[in-house]
């Protein structure tokens, strides 16, 4: 038996044996589960299972392996219990009346499942199957970035070809952004895709209304979500007047015409609104404040990341990029992961825990490359201290970051890797906000944010 089936053959034991396991999915850190029975498993054995980094108990159980095995060991858990890795909306595996009712009675009763929280978790759940492709663009377009900054040809081919596999999915992330969206809120995806299509599409210009062409992309991804919501919306309450013979032709061309005049006439326009609103006063924030502002917005991002609504700030990233060009918040909250790099360091050289230090030393390379959650679940957030000292940390780093207002040209992971994606003029002030950010957590947790007696029950 490989490694990665072992370490899915131990989790399915812990959580209760494969028939407690009601759902199974994954995000680019985290096995995400839904069980039968919660009592019926064993959260601190959980933990204890070589590889596991750290669990938490949400609106779905997640196990925090890190990214990459993440992928590997849900398969493995898959192929051991025969279930499909899917989403809990998946209509082709229905729930039964008595599963669904637990699931919804179990989420009624988490004790921080606030409307204002399960909006932006909703908001992520928008972005997250987003995310590696964001990801790959974002780095390819900066390394294109770079490579002409350092001489190469911009009318060549290569460079054309690479800017054009960099840029592409930017340039159509409306479309995604509504085909998520609207599924999201129990629409039918297409049409959501057909939302997002009336905020982008160049045919816009060709159009005046008031005196004033139409501008496209004018509302941004904040519009595409509206346009997405209202149509989901509007499906399902024209559904119920439409005879079933006749749904699949009356239902969706409803849908669309009058979400089409509400975007051009109301959606858009508010969308261009809200996003003038959020984007504007966050450069006034950022430049008002200074480094002030860059040590209060670092020093808290990472309660965020520990929710996972951290995920919900991705359209205000796009639409500051959007907007302005480039995106000054996205190295201040960057700081974040560093704070706790450095924070993990003081923790490995003073402690002499095996175990901790086993963790440590798996979680530090991703830590660096911009995933942090394996060090946050699996070291600081558990040990207490060293997670508010690697804030502490993240703060400093995220004052240099607002002082020199470095900024990025678009989005994907933080750390070492986010230096692709800075202004080329910038990128050596990042990093070294990075390494002031490294530094300063190192030094908090090695002064006072950690002795060995936190590290006993770890």
């Amino acid at each position: 038996m490989g490694k990665e089936q072992q370490m899915a053959h131990s989790i399915i034991e812990k959580l209760g044996g494969a028939s407690n396991i009601q759902t199974l999915m994954h995000c680019m850190t985290r096995i995400r589960v839904n069980l039968h029975d919660p009592s019926k498993a064993d959260l601190a054995g959980l933990k204890d299972v070589d590889g596991v980094l750290g669990v938490v108990e949400d609106d779905t159980l997640q196990i925090i392996v890190g990214p990459g095995i993440v992928n590997r060991v849900t398969l493995a858990m898959s192929e051991e219990t025969g279930m499909n890795i899917h989403s809990v909306e998946d209509e082709t595996n229905p729930m039964d009346l008595e599963q669904m009712a637990r699931m919804n009675k179990d989420a009624i009763n988490k004790k921080n499942a606030t409307p204002f929280k399960q909006f932006l978790r909703k908001i992520a759940s928008i972005f997250i199957p987003l995310i590696p492709a964001i990801v790959a663009s974002g780095l390819i377009a900066g390394i294109t970035n770079v490579a002409i900054r350092m001489g190469a040809d911009p009318e060549s081919a290569f460079i054309q070809m690479l800017g054009l596999i960099g840029w592409g999915v930017f340039s159509y992330l409306a479309v995604f952004v509504g085909i998520n969206t609207a599924k999201e809120f129990g629409g039918t995806p297409a049409l959501g895709g057909a939302a997002g299509i009336l905020i982008i599409n160049p045919g816009l210009a060709n159009i005046t209304l008031f005196g004033d062409p139409l501008v496209a992309g004018r509302g941004g991804l904040i519009g595409v979500m509206l346009a997405a919501v209202f149509i989901a919306f509007l499906e399902k309450r024209i559904r119920k007047f439409v005879h079933p013979s006749i749904d699949i032709i009356v239902t969706p061309t409803l849908a669309l015409l009058i979400t089409g005049f509400a975007t051009l006439f109301v959606l858009q326009p508010v969308g261009g609104f809200l996003s003038d609103l959020i984007t504007k006063g966050l450069l006034n924030l950022i430049d008002i404040g200074g480094i002030f502002s860059g040590l209060i917005l670092a020093g808290t991002f990472l309660p965020l990341v520990v929710t996972g609504l951290h995920q919900g700030l991705t359209p205000v990233h796009m639409e500051l990029i959007n907007t302005i060009g480039d995106d000054p918040l996205l190295p201040i909250l960057a700081m974040g992961g560093a704070g706790q790099v450095g924070a993990a360091f003081a923790i490995y050289f003073k402690t002499k825990n095996q175990r901790l230090r086993k963790v440590i030393k798996g979680g530090l390379p991703v830590g660096m490359l911009g995933i942090g959650e394996p060090l946050i679940f699996g070291v600081t957030l558990p040990l207490g201290r060293p997670f508010l000292t690697a804030c502490l940390g993240a703060a400093v780093g995220g004052a240099f970051q607002a002082f020199y207002e470095v900024a990025t040209i678009a989005i994907g992971v933080s750390g070492i890797p986010l230096v692709f994606l800075v202004n080329p003029n910038e990128m050596v002030l990042y990093l070294v906000g990075l390494v002031i950010a490294y530094v300063f957590g190192f030094l908090f947790t090695w002064t006072f944010g950690f002795k060995e007696s936190m590290a006993k029950d770890i």
